[in-house]
């Protein structure tokens, strides 16, 4: 039993009473939906525990007949119990929802992953898959199949840890019985149960397959740009791994997808795979590997005080001849730099093109809609400016990122991040290449600009009131974070770009800001309060948005199309 208090133009209850348990939630920040019903953070208000709270509409779950479905999910999840899990806490009901109460991942999951990195190092593929093999063993030893294994329900913690979730098309076997139900994702759907011969533990063992090759390469081994031609590859086992990838990486895959289930190995044989043991496995990651990916020293198992300093080159090449924004508010930008990597280019030109496709459908005269059918929060960036400093007109541009990163653009083009830990240094020279040092091992060369990013540090804690630096962490030492590759500043707001795409417009009149991710094709309005709202621009473009938004998103589009006509 539950009882429940609307918010007033609001579907769902903003507090949430579990009678039977004496349990009183409070409903924070929407996470996101599904196909039966919509995700919630919630906070336990006695104890101040905050989890993910499921709604699940009771009348779409009738209507869809999928209350079996709904039923046997309950049934196994709460049974189960690895830190490779996502925990479940309790469910309970009332006249309109069930309410599943589960564990927060606040770092979302693997797919938004992928689609900030496009492409996973092989170490990290290490890391991630140990932790998946290692769920999928306990499942399989208590005759658990999970059958939807697919990036989406591989969720991230706090701590970077990998947590299986999402047991709605999860079944039991007993005696070794072979399963007949047509289920899945595409994707990662194994031929035999396409082809409805009887399927059991080594669907998932396929569909680990189709993970890592994903993850690898960049794309599932099977997509085609139809359904159907997708199953067609599936069933005939059509697929091609990249010479790129390593001999290692490539056996493997080529174990696992093969049409014959019972010629496959088994989840204990992969975890014994020359994959694994014959390759590097960080212990931990940074989440900085959410957006970039991390460097590895050849001395991989060193502190970050003993590692000498660490070259490597940027992805991206630099640009050169500076050149003038002139703004047509009747204000000239006080930067003067270019864009220093090509990527910025294609960055922005993705940004106008996805901006542009939205804005052509007039959203702002679309029917009224509820905010929830835009609001992808799985979307929201993880890396993003919240305060900075202008001395461009003697030393430079300094920054902090959210991470409580401390970075400067130098008016020479360099740029140096002060990690959070307040030790470790990322330096970016004028070509975009990297060198890794400390607070108290660098170049001499480096003196002058390490003393400026001192000077820049306190003066940006007095102004933001910033606490001590977080203490230094063992994934500190593969951390490397986005750089500010330009800056803008206008008289109505200042624009900022990270080398990872992302755009920042801060305006000034009311505080606001607005952060455009090309690789999501999001959104996301931060009001002067810090509420955050995230957008998909493809939502917008079907549901429209509110004239406030699309005044904003506007004002982007001019001043994306101004920075790449300076540039072409």
């Amino acid at each position: 039993m539950t009882e429940k208090v609307k918010e007033k133009g609001s579907e769902f209850p903003s507090i949430i009473l579990d009678s039977t348990h004496n349990i009183q939630y409070k409903r924070n920040a929407f996470l996101g939906k599904g196909a039966f019903g919509k995700c919630f953070q919630i906070t336990d208000t006695m104890n101040g525990n905050v989890y993910a709270g499921k709604f699940v509409s009771k009348e779409v779950v009738t209507k869809y007949k999928m209350k079996e479905k709904l039923v046997q999910e309950i049934s196994i999840h709460r049974t189960l119990n690895h830190k490779h899990i996502v925990a479940f806490y309790g469910f309970f009901e009332d006249e309109t929802y069930v309410y599943i109460v589960l564990e927060l991942c606040q770092k979302r999951s693997m797919a938004e992953l992928m689609k900030r990195r496009k492409v996973i190092t092989e170490p990290e593929v290490r890391y991630y898959l140990k932790q998946v093999l290692s769920a999928v063993q306990y499942l399989h030893e208590n005759s658990i199949i999970h059958r939807d294994l697919k990036l989406a329900n591989l969720f991230i913690n706090h701590e970077m840890k990998v947590k299986i979730g999402d047991f709605g098309l999860s079944t039991r076997t007993e005696n070794g019985e072979r399963k007949t139900t047509m289920c899945g994702t595409p994707n990662y759907i194994a031929p035999e149960i396409l082809e409805k011969k009887g399927h059991g533990q080594e669907v998932d063992v396929w569909s680990i397959g189709c993970i890592m090759f994903t993850l690898l390469v960049g794309k599932p081994p099977f997509e085609a740009t139809t359904l159907q031609e997708t199953c067609c590859r599936i069933k005939q086992c059509e697929y091609c791994v990249p010479a790129a990838l390593s001999t290692c990486a490539t056996d493997m895959i080529k174990r696992i997808l093969v049409k014959n289930p019972s010629a496959r190995p088994t989840v204990n044989d992969l975890i014994q795979d020359l994959f694994f043991t014959n390759g590097y496995t960080p212990l931990s990651l940074p989440s900085s590997c959410l957006v970039m990916a991390p460097k590895f020293d050849v001395l991989e198992h060193t502190s970050v005080v003993q590692r000498e300093p660490l070259k490597q080159l940027n992805i991206c090449n630099t640009l050169k001849s500076p050149k003038i924004y002139m703004d047509q508010e009747q204000s000239v930008p006080l930067n003067t730099q270019r864009f220093p990597f090509t990527e910025s280019y294609n960055f922005l030109n993705a940004l106008k093109v996805q901006l542009s496709k939205a804005l052509d459908s007039k959203p702002t005269e679309k029917r009224p809609t509820s905010v929830d059918e835009t609001e992808d929060p799985a979307a929201q960036p993880m890396i993003w400016i919240t305060s900075w400093v202008d001395y461009s007109c003697k030393y430079g541009f300094a920054y902090t990122l959210c991470d409580k990163s401390i970075g400067v653009m130098f008016v020479d083009r360099t740029k140096l991040v002060l990690m959070p830990n307040g030790n470790s240094i990322q330096y970016t020279d004028q070509e975009g290449s990297e060198t890794y040092f400390t607070v108290s091992q660098f170049d001499k060369s480096l003196t002058k600009k390490m003393r400026l990013l001192y000077i820049f540090q306190q003066h940006i804690a007095t102004l933001t009131r910033t606490g001590a630096s977080m203490p230094v962490q063992e994934s500190d030492c593969l951390t490397r974070l986005p750089v500010l590759c330009n800056w803008t500043r206008y008289s109505r707001a200042i624009i900022m770009q990270l080398s990872n795409g992302t755009l920042q417009i801060n305006f000034f009149p009311d505080h606001s800001k607005i952060i455009l991710c090309p690789l999501m094709g999001a959104v996301t309005l931060i009001d002067r309060n810090e509420a955050f709202r995230t957008y998909r621009l493809s939502l917008i473009e079907q549901y429209g948005c509110s004239k406030d938004l699309s005044w904003r998103l506007h004002y982007a589009v001019r001043k994306i199309n101004e920075m790449l006509k300076q540039l072409s």
